[in-house]
């Protein structure tokens, strides 16, 4: 039984979430990786290390990826023995996903938090808000299509296996293949990524005020972290959408997640349940925020967060 998984490269780095799925594919036998992108040997060297024994590579060179990646992949799969695809949660991963459900006349599974193959792929997702667990089962024919949740799984290193690599021919696809790419544009940040930040301090509505953000860059600076937000302050254009934690945001699992004045609307605390340790600090006792953190400080942020940053001052 082979699991395949999508994988691409933007500007020769080699997405980490492509790792995640093969860690997980791994579990279910021999692992193949359909690689959109240049081919860096660092990207081979790591699928590598995390499972996959044969990377099918793409080149699609300034083209949009999406409708040869999926024109090629499905061929792939039309000629082999693939029980699963694995798809992971950003853009060019859906669209191909979508794309390839319709040339092999197969349904798409998304949100995936869970996958297991016995027999039959049976997905975990959740729905409502994150308020109730559904198990689907794929009773189609092979191969199932997943598109998984971000940081579903955890990428781990399987550790000494090369894997063979095979050219794609880049396939003929019409109008539908001549989108270019004519430039790109890399948002400017500082510190940590959000979504791989040991720590992450996020503000609510209950800081009050955009520039209320400023302890929470000294606060995050101290803790070697990275700023999150909820939707409510970036739809109030306090921050940027970049900062977004939450269902239509980022999902982080950090070490440590910090919530400040953040009350724990469902809509956020789908983005960050999964992190190690949750601090909530807010003066409402019974916000919903304190009923899945580890830690809770029934206060004033305004207060507290200075307090907060004194006492690591003092510290270092």
């Amino acid at each position: 039984m082979t699991t395949w998984i999508f994988a691409e490269e933007r500007q020769g780095r080699l997405n980490p979430g492509a790792l995640e799925l093969a860690s997980r594919a791994r579990d279910f036998g021999s692992v193949t990786a359909f690689l959109v992108g240049s081919g860096e040997p660092e990207s081979i060297a790591a699928l590598g290390d995390h499972g996959v024994a044969t990377v099918h590579h793409l080149d699609t060179g300034d083209a949009l990826p999406s409708a040869p990646a999926a024109a090629a992949l499905a061929g792939l799969l039309s000629a082999g023995d693939a029980t699963l695809v694995l798809f992971g949660p950003g853009n060019t991963d859906r669209d191909v996903a979508g794309r390839l459900a319709a040339r092999l006349g197969r349904q798409v599974v998304s949100n995936a938090l869970d996958v297991a193959v016995d027999g039959v792929v049976t997905v975990r997702s959740e729905i409502l808000g994150g308020t109730r667990s559904v198990t689907t089962e794929v009773t189609a024919p092979a191969p199932a299509i997943v598109i998984t949740r971000p940081k579903a799984f955890v990428a781990s290193p399987a550790g000494g296996v090369e894997a063979t690599v095979v050219p794609v021919t880049l396939p003929d696809t019409g109008r539908s293949g001549s989108a270019m790419v004519t430039e790109r544009h890399v948002e400017a940040s500082e510190g940590p990524a959000l979504e791989s930040a040991p720590v992450v301090v996020s503000g609510g509505r209950g800081l009050g005020a955009a520039e209320k953000f400023a302890m929470l860059d000294e606060l995050a600076g101290l803790l070697g972290a990275a700023v999150g937000g909820t939707r409510a302050v970036v739809d109030a254009g306090w921050v940027p959408y970049s900062y977004q934690v939450g269902q239509t945001g980022k999902t982080v699992k950090p070490s440590v997640y910090i919530a400040c004045g953040i009350s724990g609307a469902m809509q956020h605390v789908v983005g960050m349940k999964g992190s190690s340790t949750i601090i909530a600090i807010n003066k409402d006792p019974d916000a919903p925020i304190f009923s899945i953190a580890d830690l809770g400080v029934v206060g004033d942020v305004h207060k507290v967060v200075p307090q907060l940053i004194e006492a690591l001052k003092a510290r270092s």
